[in-house]
């Protein structure tokens, strides 16, 4: 479905988010090797998170949804069954990567497939911590789904230092030590995203070096996952930009994620000069929540951190909207890990951002962008190639074109926002 958006004024109201697919995916695997019922209020009801039940429900897990309520019946870390036909995880990477683990540390036959963007993602690093480990899986090319997961002998522990900052690596070893006697490790030097250690309640030792240890084994117990699934910071990233670069906007994101590992983006936005509030929200469990208010602000340029990268990785399309509102010359740098996506991200935002008629060059590694504050989009048709993020870019970025502008393949937002086209309409002047 390609869809015409025309100019937008201005950008105000209040936004109550999609739940987050990071803690959604996570909250239901937990809850499926927890002992006894879980119930997850604010389900995502996203396609990726949806894939993450199926999956689950293949395995011989009992889950109900009713509405944005599911109740997962947990069957241990020792009850999940075998399934005959090959388990599809879709889209979703987040889904393959950390079930390898939950597979690999169970020694459950497995075959994972998925849709032709995920088959074409790199699983190797996933895959070789995890033979490190003694499972025995193929994959085409030694890299790449179908993975085909053999029993075997039990996994042994390591400690793992993951060769770059990844939540989903990270996850995963960790998820298939939980399935032995000894401890596995992972050593992390740049922190990612932290939400299995917190839901998993996890040992974490924050070292002098600044690095930390998280450990995982059998002897951990895995507690039900009984909260209600704050709304999706990532999500709350393109309208934070929005509200940055719109005239005279007054926007209000409530009940937020306000993780401090995936708040970066609200970091580098607020080193631009961005005018963005924040309020914590009573009663938040396991996962800080907040109301995220942000309002029109003059931006300045700035130079990516590899903490930022790290951080806010889902965030870069929607960041580099923002760069090109911005007076100076912005650089993304050592994001390589963009080229892997869904699409070579990269590749899709220099294209993007430059058929709006922004100065952008595309590095090996990242972007280069010439902003200037007085920049208005020229209207064009953007594509998208089916990829969510770079959709919903698209979307902000047209709503400050001088002249409609059409965005192709509009309906892949429903990956991760469903309702982000409605939204964007009902805050638009």
């Amino acid at each position: 479905m390609d869809l015409t958006r025309s100019p937008i004024t201005s950008v105000q109201g209040r936004i109550t988010l999609p739940p987050d697919k990071s803690i959604a995916h996570r909250s239901a695997m937990f809850a499926s090797l927890a002992d006894g019922v879980s119930i997850i209020r604010n389900y995502s009801p996203a396609a990726d998170p949806q894939t993450t039940l199926a999956c689950f429900r293949q395995l011989g897990v009992r889950i109900e949804q009713d509405g944005s309520t599911v109740t997962v019946h947990g069957v241990g870390r020792d009850g999940l069954r075998a399934s005959e036909a090959p388990v599809d995880c879709g889209n979703s990477g987040t889904t393959m990567r950390l079930l390898a683990g939950i597979l690999a540390g169970a020694g459950i036959p497995a075959v994972l497939v998925g849709d032709d963007s995920l088959s074409a993602r790199p699983m190797r690093r996933i895959l070789e911590p995890l033979a490190r480990m003694g499972a025995r899986i193929e994959a085409r090319n030694g890299n790449l789904a179908p993975l085909e997961f053999h029993p075997g002998l039990p996994l042994q522990p390591m400690r793992y230092e993951p060769p770059m900052a990844s939540a989903q690596v990270k996850s995963c070893v960790l998820l298939a030590g939980l399935f032995g006697t000894e401890p596995t490790q992972v050593v992390e030097r740049i922190p990612s995203r932290d939400h299995t250690e917190r839901l998993l309640g996890l040992p974490v030792e924050r070292r002098a070096d600044g690095s930390s240890l998280i450990t995982s084994h059998r002897g951990i117990a895995i507690p039900p996952q009984n909260y209600a699934v704050p709304g999706d910071f990532s999500a709350a990233a393109f309208w934070l930009v929005a509200g940055s670069i719109y005239p005279d906007a007054d926007l209000l994101l409530e009940n937020t994620g306000i993780n401090p590992t995936r708040t970066a983006a609200l970091d580098v936005l607020r080193r631009m000069g961005a005018h963005i509030t924040l309020a914590e929200a009573p009663g938040a469990v396991a996962e800080p929540v907040g109301h995220i208010r942000v309002r029109t602000a003059p931006l300045k340029a700035t130079t990516f951190t590899p903490f930022d990268i790290a951080n806010a990785i889902d965030e870069l399309p929607i960041l580099s909207v923002a760069c090109c509102f911005a007076e100076g010359t912005s650089e993304i740098r050592g994001a390589e890990e963009l080229r892997h996506k869904e699409t070579d991200r990269i590749m899709a935002m220099a294209t993007l951002l430059q058929a709006a008629g922004a100065r952008v060059e595309e590095l090996p590694d990242g972007l280069r962008i010439h902003g200037d504050p007085q920049f208005r989009p020229a209207a064009a048709i953007f594509e998208t190639w089916h990829d969510h993020r770079i959709a919903m870019a698209a979307g902000i970025l047209a709503g400050r074109a001088t002249q409609p502008s059409t965005i192709r393949h509009a309906e892949c937002t429903a990956i991760s926002y469903p309702g982000f086209w409605e939204d964007l309409a009902a805050v638009s002047a």
